[in-house]
């Protein structure tokens, strides 16, 4: 498996949606729908690629912090991931972990921060994966319930 940066082409695009198809088929996260071109454009994308194929990728762009005080001073530069997904058959393998590992590595020379949310089902696996596995802290949580 390889684990990079890639600059983002038609074929990768057209590659991305198809696998967010895929996720949102899953229905694994609330309100998830598939991508646009207009949802990738302009983020930095990570790709986990085995045989010629993506099996998991994350995208996200750089910010800088504007009234999130409580977590970061007005003014700090950040990556925000905006999703991280890999192929269910992959999934359990390190996969995951290694790609934020190599986004993680690659930011780290522009920026101090990775921030994310999620809107995941599974909460339990995904609150493991990432402070567990990858070294995230709690930042907040929103919850809610239909009535």
């Amino acid at each position: 498996m390889t684990y990079r940066e890639v600059e983002l082409n038609d074929e990768t695009m057209q590659r991305l949606i198809a696998l967010s198809a895929d996720w949102e088929a899953e229905q694994s996260c609330y309100g998830y729908r598939e991508n646009t071109a207009e949802d990738i454009v302009g983020n930095r994308v990570f790709l986990a690629e085995e045989g010629g194929g993506i099996i998991g990728y994350l995208f996200g762009h750089i910010e800088t912090a504007k009234n999130i005080r409580s977590i970061l001073p007005d003014g700090t530069s950040f990556f925000e991931i905006e999703e991280l997904y890999v192929r269910p058959e992959y999934r359990s393998r390190g996969v995951g972990k290694a790609l934020f590992g190599c986004a993680e590595a690659v930011l780290k020379r522009e920026t101090t921060f990775l921030l994310l949310s999620t809107a995941t089902k599974n909460w339990r696996a995904v609150l493991h994966f990432y402070i567990d596995e990858v070294g995230m802290d709690f930042w907040s949580a929103r919850l809610f319930k239909k009535i």
